[in-house]
């Protein structure tokens, strides 16, 4: 696959989470790589990489451009369904804070089938008219104790026309720092993924 990534696939894996991380952060976020090690117990592959390169995140209107974000995403999506290890599975995303946006916005792609996306402390309603033409499954997690998210999630949530659950974990800040709040979110996000890529999906519609 083009550029650096994490991947791991377990045996019999029932399907594939790429992360798309958010602003500032990388394929190296600490609280990404606790859940994915979550989903790979599971028996769950992923994929974690780099959205951007370092000289692109030199320049702060890259991180928040996403659209760009979202072709990243694609594009790896279009790799993980072509690479050896991963074609033919199930494929979900799971994006943090902008990266949220990105993944809504890619999962928005017409002819890209994916499962379902999970968003850890997001952003959705950075991609804007794209929620509506979201069709995968979407889980929103908010930390209780982050109102101004909780309020941006809850908007956005209106205006998906997709099975869409917002979850807030009490207590939780927007980093989910707090004892606890990342197990919660490994939690959620692991059957959500499960339940969703055990559904009949179509798995390798073009993008």
């Amino acid at each position: 696959m083009s550029g650096e990534g994490d991947l791991v696939v377990p045996d019999a894996a029932q399907g594939l989470v790429l992360f798309a991380h958010g602003s500032g952060s990388s394929r190296h976020s600490p609280r990404n790589r606790y859940v994915a090690g979550a989903l790979n117990e599971a028996g769950l592959a992923t994929l974690l990489f780099d959205l951007l390169t370092p000289e692109e995140e030199v320049d702060r209107a890259n991180v928040f451009d996403i659209g760009l974000l979202a072709e990243r995403l694609l594009e790896r999506t279009r790799e993980v369904r072509e690479h050896p290890d991963s074609a033919g599975l199930p494929i979900g995303y799971f994006g943090a804070s902008t990266g949220a946006a990105a993944a809504l916005w890619a999962a928005a792609q017409p002819g890209n089938d994916i499962a379902a996306v999970v968003s850890r402390g997001g952003r959705p309603d950075l991609a804007g008219p794209r929620l509506a033409a979201v069709r995968a499954p979407t889980l929103l997690v908010v930390g209780g104790r982050d109102p101004v998210v909780i309020e941006l999630n809850q908007e956005a949530q209106q205006r998906m026309s997709a099975e869409c659950r917002l979850t807030i974990v009490p207590g939780a800040t927007h980093l989910f720092e707090e004892p606890g709040a990342l197990d919660a979110v490994a939690d959620l996000a692991r059957a959500w993924f499960v339940t969703h890529f055990a559904a009949p999906h179509t798995g390798r519609a073009p993008i």
